[in-house]
């Protein structure tokens, strides 16, 4: 009995030590804090959860701070962050303008700074992780332009596009890399407005308007998932059956997939959020040591990352991927909310 109990404490006293060993091996490093701009939405708290993983699985230890959408309060924070002087800050801003003299006492203190998800162009960052947003458009422009195809057997047909709030570049590069594609196609009409404030009734509102005056709509084009919930809606009020008038979004959350799955969406596009964090960890090293990068393409959760050197610093942009009733469920899609477990394939 002794025997067993020694044994046991034995047991206990390797499982403190290895459990400590792991506590240290992921402070070893150092210390990255995380800026996230508000944890009210799941593209954010999902971001925390991969950023966090991914990086402390290389040997920092990973410290995230919600900004709770107010720009204050984020720079407040940042402020607080340089005092630390931890390895380097991750950033993804509330506000593109006012953040700016923050990211520049940052780096005069030495502290690299990367900017995830929201491009700041107005001064230097060490490094830069984005998803295409120009090449969303561009496949839903594919996308779209094959779902026509389909229905008539020709590139044709009249096509609602609600975008998001029109301050927003995000909704803007989507809007310019679509309808460059889509200029190609002479037949195809396009009706553009815009969701205020990225507000969903406001989308609902939008497509119930259009579908009085234009009621032979073929198709609406929604840039984010979350907007498609009224525009459902909507359709289903004016006794559309799924897949009647044909719906496509992009962002890739989890309510747009739900809605590929009821057959109320035919394609989301998604912004590759999984791909644009392992974007960051395979670089972190070499930005927190000082190290030189190197322009050129990089396979990012196989997705080709490029990687460029722009006014702003170290660009890495991430292209979309489209998502349909065939692949819905692979797990490679953060609106799945299954983050990969792939080792980090870390840049030497």
């Amino acid at each position: 009995m002794r025997r067993s109990l020694k044994g046991l404490i034995g047991i206990a006293a390797g499982i403190g030590m290895m459990a400590t060993a792991l506590t240290a091996m992921a402070q070893e490093k150092g210390t990255i804090f995380y800026l996230v701009p508000t944890l009210l939405d799941e593209f954010q708290t999902e971001s925390v959860s991969s950023m966090e993983k991914s990086i402390e699985s290389l040997g920092y230890e990973v410290k995230t701070l919600d900004g709770q959408n107010r720009s204050d309060v984020q720079l407040n924070q940042l402020d607080d962050v340089i005092l630390l002087n931890p390895k380097a800050i991750i950033m993804a801003a509330v506000d593109f303008d006012s953040v700016t003299p923050g990211i520049e006492k940052a780096r005069a203190a030495g502290i690299p700074v990367i900017q995830f998800d929201r491009l700041i162009t107005s001064t230097v960052s060490d490094f830069t992780s984005v998803a295409g947003t120009i090449e969303i458009g561009e496949v839903a422009a594919a996308e779209i332009s094959r779902l026509l195809s389909e229905r008539y057997g020709s590139v044709k047909g009249k096509v609602l596009q609600i975008l998001g709030d029109p301050g927003d570049s995000y909704t803007l590069d989507i809007q310019k890399g679509f309808e460059d594609k889509m200029a190609a196609f002479g037949d195809v009409e396009i009706i553009t407005k815009a969701a205020m404030q990225w507000e969903a009734s406001n989308a609902g509102d939008i497509a119930e308007n259009q579908l009085l005056v234009n009621k032979d709509i073929d198709l609406i084009f929604v840039h984010a998932a979350h907007l498609a919930v009224p525009v459902v809606a909507v359709l289903e009020a004016n006794g559309k059956k799924p897949g009647e008038v044909m719906l496509v979004s992009s962002n890739g959350a989890p309510v747009g997939l739900d809605l590929i799955r009821n057959g109320w969406e035919q394609v989301e596009v998604e912004q590759p959020l999984y791909a644009q964090v392992y974007a960051v960890a395979m670089f972190i090293d070499k930005i927190v040591n000082g190290e030189e990068l190197t322009a050129g393409t990089y396979d990012v959760l196989g997705l080709e990352g490029v990687l460029s050197n722009e006014a702003w610093g170290w660009n890495l942009k991430v292209p979309g991927a489209a998502i349909t009733l065939e692949n819905v469920d692979e797990s490679r899609f953060w609106g799945n909310l299954k983050a990969p477990t792939d080792p980090i394939p870390v840049v030497k």
